[in-house]
């Protein structure tokens, strides 16, 4: 199943979306460098101690250096972050990029509403590069959007023309996926408090979003179930940000903490 049609973007009809996802991490040149030279960010900002990175001026991802911290990967935290690519194309050519820099893949996956690709930064962040299909190809079942995850077709996305030059024009934070403890806990607070949709449910996780998305947030528990309280000092997620076009279809502050200490602010 393949398009050629400019994919709809995740923030385009949305009242709230990520607006960035800022990171601990221990080695700041080292991972900055990662996201400029493989994702093809732009420095936007920065110091010793915090760097800032996105595309057309955007900041989408915020490095802020603690040469203490350390990773805890079956805790509360950051599963992956997920980079929307305009088009189908911008995703194969990015395909052959990284190939050519020889990045280890952990995954790639036909999710019927996206195609994606899945890696790793080299302090262990996860990462999600995908572009959408049309909204209007997307399949419900009630109030849910129908996603799988299949074989992707990598050679079809490999003859994408051109080269890949940098984060293309508009790309943007689709959705986080977060570790949590449990998954009812996760729907009470992201749908129950802060007020986002379920748009989709399958063992061990949930996906939420508004103005009909397939999804801005996931939460899910398998790799940590049962986990408590986000340890302090840990690599990986230091806070989410959203953009919130309405206010009001979030019910809550300006920043939250989830029921595991995920930070959750509002731009």
């Amino acid at each position: 199943m393949t398009t050629d049609t400019v994919s709809v973007t995740a923030s385009e009809i949305a009242p709230v979306a990520i607006d960035r996802v800022a990171l601990t991490v221990r080695d700041i040149d080292l991972i900055g460098d990662f996201y400029q030279r493989i994702l093809g960010l732009d420095r936007l900002s920065g110091s010793g101690e915090e760097l800032i990175l996105g595309q057309d001026g955007r900041a989408l991802i915020e490095l802020r250096r603690d040469t203490a911290a350390r990773p805890y990967p079956h805790a509360a935290g950051l599963f992956h972050t997920a980079f929307l690519l305009p088009h189908r194309d911008d995703l194969g050519r990015w395909l052959r990029h990284a190939h050519a820099q020889k990045v280890r893949m952990s995954g790639a996956s036909d999710h019927l509403v996206s195609e994606a690709l899945y890696l790793r930064d080299p302090e262990g962040n996860g990462i999600e590069i995908y572009a959408d299909r049309p909204r209007a190809t997307w399949l419900h079942d009630g109030d849910h959007v129908v996603m799988e995850t299949l074989p992707l077709d990598l050679a079809s996305l490999r003859r994408a023309e051109g080269d890949w030059t940098g984060a293309p024009e508009g790309t943007v934070i689709g959705h986080v996926h977060l570790q949590v403890g449990a998954i009812p806990e996760a729907r009470a607070f992201y749908a129950g408090e802060l007020g986002f949709d379920i748009t989709a449910e399958i063992p061990q996780a949930s996906f939420f979003s508004t103005g009909g998305y397939h999804h801005h947030l996931a939460t899910n528990t398998w790799n940590s179930a049962g986990a408590g309280t986000r340890p302090k000092g840990a690599t990986g997620l230091a806070e989410l940000v959203l953009a919130a076009t309405d206010p009001a279809a979030l019910r809550t502050g300006r920043s939250v903490d989830d029921p595991w200490g995920n930070r959750i602010r509002v731009a």
